[in-house]
């Protein structure tokens, strides 16, 4: 089953996404760029409130590939009580050294998120280094925010075999980058862990306008519907593969 992750800046909007359904409540600022970090007052805050009841996913911000850099941002980040936290891998500099820093904290349960970018050509042969360095997951996203969305920039058949390989090393996988509504079918059907949108759960499909409750509810029922969908459909390829296989 896919799940919806509804990005929020504030604990208004973390409860109208909770409300609404939204299985992940992710906390980013829209304003500071694609992964722009809100301040740790404000992260506190709503891991106060929805944690136990939502996971709650935070992102450190639009950081350079600098070991020590990026771990302060997690251990400050982890200090917050968020459930996962998202690192952006904007470039392939320093991913070794990076990936080395970062072990040590996710050997003592933070779990991390990497978040590839599908305008910025993802390497997907990071994904075996991201399992051995003990990462939770991994997902696409898009980097410019410029209207194009993740299928302007990867095909579908690139975004199943991304899916397929998060599976293969065991790493919960994700997709996001100026999805909309209508996105949600074709990418429901390629069984992703989750779904991720901002901008079309926003007034005016604007993704720093404040969340709209009915663009919430729409989404989480058109999840909903395409997740029943395609478990029917996997029902029936199990049922007619030991049909097959019985003759």
């Amino acid at each position: 089953m896919t799940r919806l992750l509804a990005s929020v800046t504030n604990r208004a909007e973390a409860l109208l996404a909770m409300a609404a359904g939204a299985d992940i409540i992710d906390l980013k600022n829209p304003a500071a760029g694609a992964l722009g970090a809100l301040p740790l007052v404000v992260i506190e805050e709503v891991a106060a409130t929805v944690g136990g009841l939502k996971p709650v996913s935070a992102t450190i911000g639009d950081l350079p590939m600098k070991p020590a850099l990026l771990v302060d941002a997690v251990r400050n980040m982890a200090a917050t009580g968020v459930d996962f936290i998202k690192i952006g891998f904007f470039d392939g500099n320093n991913v070794a050294a990076c990936l080395e820093a970062l072990a040590p904290h996710t050997a003592k349960g933070t779990k991390l998120v990497a978040v590839l970018f599908a305008d910025r050509a993802p390497d997907f042969d990071l994904l075996p280094q991201l399992r051995d360095s003990g990462f939770y997951g991994v997902m696409l996203d898009t980097c410019v925010k410029d209207g194009r969305n993740l299928l302007d920039h990867l095909p579908v058949i690139d975004l199943q075999a991304f899916i397929s390989r998060a599976k293969k090393h065991r790493l919960y996988s994700g997709l996001a980058g100026s999805l909309g509504i209508s996105h949600i079918e074709k990418l429901t059907a390629l069984q992703p862990d989750y779904l991720g949108f901002r901008g079309a759960l926003c007034l005016g499909a604007e993704r720093k306008a404040a969340v709209s409750r009915d663009k919430l509810h729409a989404l989480c029922e058109m999840l909903q519907k395409y997740n029943i969908t395609s478990q029917g459909a996997l029902k029936a390829q199990d049922t007619q593969g030991y049909a097959l296989h019985r003759n």
